[in-house]
């Protein structure tokens, strides 16, 4: 495995606690990662060599601003190409979002904001219109994530014909609570592969404030404080894996089959025939369906 990306789950937390929102974040998760552990992390994919770009994400990351901009300084430092992702409910004024952002100013190379209407009455929020104006008054490459509404479009049918810059629903975490009862879904053995992840050699990964590192999100490598970043790169086999080997073989449907897991006859989309077939062996496999937090368990505290 070679990675080029490596994005750090600043926080679960989040001011928001959206329908679609897929690693359950909430005013009520807790736990997020110290100064220690943002620094460790840097060393580890400093060590790998291959890793280029560094994310800071959540849950909501500038809920912990000081930690996030100390964390973006260093990573800058080290030579990333730094980026973040976040709601912006910062931007409360065109004024103010230029004082939050004129500290990243030269430091980032990507500003990812989240707009849609899972976060707003409308589709681009007053937030976003100045975090973006913000953001290019002071010469930071900036972009906006939106993530389609259920009655869009099939999500099984979605791709390529979303309205440019907007993603289909991935019904997984809180999506496949929320959202789900009016939905289109399908037959269950029509999920033959993972749509999203390369499984068998992945580019990047997620690094949760426990040191979890998620292939996809809930589904852990083992842990970056137990084990050196090189070492678990090195060691990587998607085929040994009991969880990600029948993901990458034959797609949700497999891990169904492998392990004859009961099931419904129909499903929204290959996420959420992953993330119920996952829920049902996280007793089997705790130490890589993990953590709670990305299986709906909130408000727990920092290990």
């Amino acid at each position: 495995m070679e990675l080029a990306g490596l994005h750090l789950l600043l926080t679960y937390e989040c001011n928001f606690e959206c329908d679609h929102c897929f690693v359950w974040g909430s005013p009520r998760q807790k736990g997020t990662m110290t100064l220690y552990h943002i620094r460790h992390v840097l060393q580890e994919a400093k060590a790998v060599g291959s890793v280029k770009n560094i994310y800071f994400e959540g849950g909501e990351p500038f809920l912990y601003y000081p930690i996030m901009l100390r964390g973006i300084q260093e990573a800058a430092g080290m030579g990333f190409q730094v980026g973040i992702v976040t709601n912006p409910y910062w931007a409360t004024s065109e004024e103010d979002a230029i004082e939050w952002l004129t500290p990243l100013s030269g430091l980032i190379q990507d500003l990812s904001v989240s707009s849609d209407l899972y976060h707003s009455n409308e589709d681009l929020s007053l937030q976003v219109r100045n975090a973006l104006a913000a953001a290019e008054e002071l010469n930071i490459p900036a972009g906006t994530i939106s993530v389609s509404q259920p009655e869009s479009l099939d999500s099984k049918k979605a791709f390529g014909q979303l309205k440019y810059g907007e993603s289909a629903i991935m019904y997984r975490g809180r999506a496949a609570v929320e959202l789900i009862e009016n939905t289109t879904q399908y037959p269950w053995n029509s999920y033959t592969e993972c749509p999203y992840e390369d499984l068998c050699d992945p580019k990047r990964v997620h690094v949760d404030y426990l040191g979890n590192l998620h292939v996809c999100q809930g589904i852990s490598l083992g842990g970056i404080f137990d084990a050196h970043l090189v070492e678990i790169c090195s060691e990587y086999d998607s085929d040994k894996n009991p969880i990600i080997g029948p993901l990458d073989k034959g797609g949700p449907v497999e891990l169904v089959r492998r392990y004859k897991l009961a099931h419904k006859e129909s499903y929204a989309d290959a996420c959420h025939l992953c993330y119920e077939a996952r829920r049902a062996l996280r007793e089997r496999f705790p130490r890589i369906l993990t953590p709670d937090q990305m299986y709906g368990v909130l408000g727990l505290e920092e290990a």
